[in-house]
């Protein structure tokens, strides 16, 4: 997979999707913190399995092709075309507490682009999913799809392992060593979701919707979702 960049769109990117953009995705398991305490993930395999199967089939299935298709509505400034791109994302959430995570850190990153001066649509719904604002600001910074793409995965990825750092737990080593592997299926996922549109896109992870379920009630916990 090809990416064309710029060192500006680059220098971006690296802003956008680093652990200290304060949208608060460190605060977030989605999920993960109820499987690892029930059991079903004991080690960096079960991780590893656990990540790849979402990468796959939830952002790769709806995250990123929101993503596209919210980066190409903005940017021919079809304001309606990116609203009912929101309401796709926020329509997949399967759970109160994923939508919770999506619109959470979705309000951080509106109130940062705001201080940015970054112009952000309104939402007809009320609510805005961190996707659709992800991908306002990767137009406003000139990425193209894969760049951004690319640094939305990232992002996604870096706070689930350091979920997992503290809740398997996994050493240092390990995690680095978990993310280096999954970066070699990044590239696929970002690709097959470049096939989907918003009659394909959709997916649907029971075992997740479960745990983020119970979650809600479980009885100690470290993270709000």
């Amino acid at each position: 997979m090809a990416i064309t960049t710029t060192s500006a769109s680059l220098l971006r990117l690296l802003q956008l999707s680093s652990v200290s953009l304060p949208v608060g995705g460190f605060s977030f398991s989605q999920g993960l913190e109820y499987a690892i305490d029930s059991g079903w993930i004991k080690n960096v395999t079960d991780t590893q399995h656990w990540l790849t199967v979402q990468l796959h089939q939830s952002l790769a299935r709806i995250d990123l092709p929101v993503l596209k298709g919210a980066m190409d509505a903005i940017k021919v400034g079809d304001v309606e075309r990116w609203q009912a791109w929101n309401d796709i994302a926020l329509a997949n959430r399967e759970t109160k507490e994923l939508r919770f995570t999506d619109t959470a850190m979705g309000d951080a990153l509106k109130r940062l682009l705001n201080t940015l001066d970054i112009s952000v649509p309104d939402t007809a719904v009320g609510s805005t999913s961190f996707v659709c604002l992800f991908a306002v600001a990767a137009s406003e910074w000139e990425m193209d799809f894969e760049l951004a793409a690319q640094g939305f995965v990232w992002s996604w990825l870096e706070n689930q392992v350091a979920a997992a750092t503290k809740l398997v737990p996994l050493g240092q080593s390990h995690a680095q060593i978990l993310l280096g592997e999954m970066q070699l299926v990044i590239p696929e996922a970002i690709e097959f979701s470049q096939t989907l549109d918003e009659f394909t896109l959709g997916g649907s992870l029971p075992a997740l919707a479960i745990a983020s379920s119970l979650h809600e009630t479980q009885y100690s916990r470290l993270f709000r979702s």
